[in-house]
């Protein structure tokens, strides 16, 4: 495999993880796990949405390694998997954040 290769590679893992945190829905779930390893039934109510439907979102998220799973007792916290999804996040809500120059093309 070349640089071009692995650059490529990297691209579409990118692209992915951009695709899954466009989803609205998907996107609340990641931020409501960022303070605190939260449950799916915390995140739900929460969120009003039904457990199902954030099990499944998490399932998704889980398998792209934003966020983790930890099993306490019966129940399964959810967190950001490390502490680059909230880097991500917070920069990406500073971008948002800034005063439009006036100067784009």
């Amino acid at each position: 495999m070349n640089k071009r290769d692995d650059t490529d590679d990297a691209v579409d893992q990118m692209a992915d993880l951009f695709h899954l945190l466009g989803d609205p829905t998907r996107l609340r779930i990641v931020l409501a796990c960022l303070a605190q390893p939260t449950a799916v039934g915390g995140i739900a109510a929460t969120l009003a949405l039904s457990s199902s439907l954030v099990s499944h979102h998490l399932r998704l998220l889980r398998a792209a390694r934003i966020v983790k799973a930890e099993r306490q007792g019966k129940q399964v916290f959810y967190a950001a998997a490390d502490a680059h999804i909230g880097t991500l996040l917070s920069t990406m809500f500073e971008h948002i954040e800034e005063p439009t120059t006036g100067t784009d093309a």
